[in-house]
């Protein structure tokens, strides 16, 4: 993984103490707080429904076992001994001291991390594959060109202050796992017919209020080239994106409100004055980079594992692991393992200080002390020996970490919601808890097979409701929680944007609801069909019968969630 140079420490050092001393003198009432407010939104400090929440940057997903013991060690000192994994492969901590946000971010800065552009109206944190290097589906590995993007964007001077926030992603890969086209920008690895590495350009993505798929601007983008094109893209935005208003501020307007051709033309016409200029990036700088993602000393290994298949034939449990959890590497005899933060009512993507450091040694045992955060609030040992992964299975189940429902229903992404957001508008994670209440049989979660499900507290759609099989959103009516459903929106190279199945429902009716709709599914599947498929061939209006069926309009008595509360707190 990418490690820090001199340049990058000190850079960050500075930092650290230029936010110290904005702090100290913002408490000495020599900074007001509107003043503070721009200063501590760029070291990504929050003002939360209960206080400040702190979220940390994770480039491109990847952690050393190193950095992830000094995020258990933070969390359990300055926080309550639990982080939040985002869908942006970040971790956010909930409950930190407002006073003492330089020392943790002097604290991360010791092991080459820090929380600088997580907030703001500037490039956010380069999110990509967390299956990148070891994926068998991959043209090439993603990760130094997520890297080339981090220096460039980091502190740009000109890009400090755009419009509104902005969102980079980057796919290599025959599967997008990264969700590309829901991004302002995102970038798909190509060639040409020469065998040149190149991008396909997607432009103007976001769900949140309006939610839409980016555009292709760019079929073929040589990969010199990538940095004065997103120059021309972003100095476009900067320009003639709107700030009159923060709802139609995002670079997905403007794209819509120009139509993509004129869009493009812009963008080639501002790039016209970059090309082949200073920022062109030549082939030296990219090995320079390619060099710290070097395959680590992979063994030669049988493949499969005779060890391995025994256990797999013996224990039902362990063979239902590795069906879920468990993925295809391309070095023979290695595996990529999927720790699930989703167990039984646990917040999705929540892990405690406890399961970092579990997770921390399973890196450094199995791992080659790496690990990857997923866009599904989940974490990936990239790297373990077939034979080894039983033990690996061992230890993440003494920890909770082996939940065998990657991907399934109940591998939620769930935003924390009205519990800990001042934006949102209802509560998510008792509704998480609900569902894996309602559908806590893993044999009938293997039966329904792959189907996403995810959960946002608002229209920011931070859960990405927009683009799972099957949405929530909290709504509120009246200083009242309610859920709006939608179904059929999905992720990857096919990506869409699901719709409202109708009218919201209260709380208490949502996991019945869900059960409404896969069972419908269930009942009309062929046996090759996942849950999109049927949808997709039958249409929503079974569906939306099903879910409205004999529905009294009545409210149910309500629910005292209290208790809960507190121990999502």
């Amino acid at each position: 993984m990418y490690r820090y140079d001199s340049t990058d420490q000190q850079i960050i050092d500075q930092r650290v103490a230029q936010y110290r001393d904005q702090m100290a003198r913002h408490l000495a009432g020599e900074l007001s707080t509107d003043e503070l407010r721009p200063l501590r939104l760029q070291n990504g400090l929050y003002i939360q429904r209960h206080g400040p929440m702190l979220r940390i940057a994770i480039p491109y997903g990847m952690l050393s076992a190193a950095q992830l013991r000094k995020l258990a060690e933070i969390s359990r000192r300055y926080d309550r001994g639990v982080g939040h994994f985002t869908t942006r492969q970040n971790m956010q901590l909930n409950w930190p001291q407002f006073e003492e946000t330089p020392d943790i971010l002097a604290e991360l800065a010791s092991v080459e991390m820090h929380a600088v552009q997580t907030s703001g109206n500037c490039v956010r944190n380069i999110t990509t594959d967390q299956f990148a290097g070891v994926a068998p589906d991959e043209l090439t590995d993603p990760r130094p060109y997520c890297e080339l993007l981090r220096q460039w964007s980091t502190f740009h001077p000109e890009f400090a202050f755009l419009p509104r926030k902005f969102k980079i992603a980057v796919n290599a890969a025959a599967q997008d796992r990264a969700v590309i086209r829901a991004h302002d920008i995102g970038l798909d690895l190509v060639s040409d017919d020469r065998g040149e590495i190149g991008f396909r350009v997607f432009v103007g993505g976001g769900l949140g209020r309006t939610p839409i798929l980016g555009k292709q601007v760019r079929d073929f983008l040589p990969r010199r080239h990538l940095l004065s094109y997103l120059d021309a893209i972003l100095r476009v935005y900067n320009r003639y994106g709107r700030r009159d208003n923060m709802y139609k501020a995002r670079i997905k307007i403007l794209v819509q409100a120009l139509g993509i051709e004129e869009f493009a033309r812009q963008v080639e016409e501002e790039w016209s004055h970059l090309r082949d200029g200073p920022t062109t990036v030549p082939d030296e700088e990219f090995a320079r980079i390619a060099q710290h993602f070097s395959p680590p000393p992979w063994e030669t290994l049988p493949s499969p594992d005779p060890a391995h298949l025994n256990r797999i034939e013996a224990d039902r449990a362990f063979a239902s692991w590795v069906k879920r959890c468990v993925h295809v590497h391309r070095t023979p005899g290695y595996a990529a393992v999927t720790l699930s933060l989703k167990a039984p009512g646990v917040a999705p993507g929540d892990i405690t200080d406890g399961q970092m450091i579990a997770v921390a040694e399973l890196a450094e045992r199995f791992s080659f002390g790496e690990l990857r955060v997923t866009h599904e609030q989940n974490v990936v040992l990239a790297d373990v020996r077939q034979r080894d992964v039983y033990e690996v299975w061992q230890i993440a189940r003494s920890h909770r970490l082996a939940t065998a429902n990657i991907g399934l229903l109940t591998d939620m992404i769930c935003c924390p919601g009205g519990d800990l957001c001042a934006l949102a508008n209802a509560r998510s994670i008792p509704i998480a808890t609900a569902v894996q209440d309602r559908f806590d049989d893993l044999d009938y979660l293997y039966d329904i097979g792959d189907i996403s499900l995810n959960i946002s507290g608002c229209m920011n759609s931070c859960g990405h409701h927009h683009v799972a099989n099957i949405g929530i959103l909290g709504v509120d009516k009246n200083d009242e929680e309610w859920y709006q459903i939608t179904i059929g929106g999905q992720q990857g190279k096919e990506a869409a944007i699901g719709k409202v199945i109708g009218p919201s429902f209260y709380a208490q009716e949502v996991p019945e609801v869900i059960a409404a709709l896969i069972a419908v599914y269930l009942e009309q599947r062929t046996p090759s069909e996942r849950f999109i498929d049927t949808l997709q061939r039958i249409g929503i209006e079974p569906f939306k019968t099903r879910a409205y069926a004999g529905r009294d309009r009545r409210r149910p008595a309500k629910v005292d969630n209290r208790e809960k509360e507190v121990v999502n707190a």
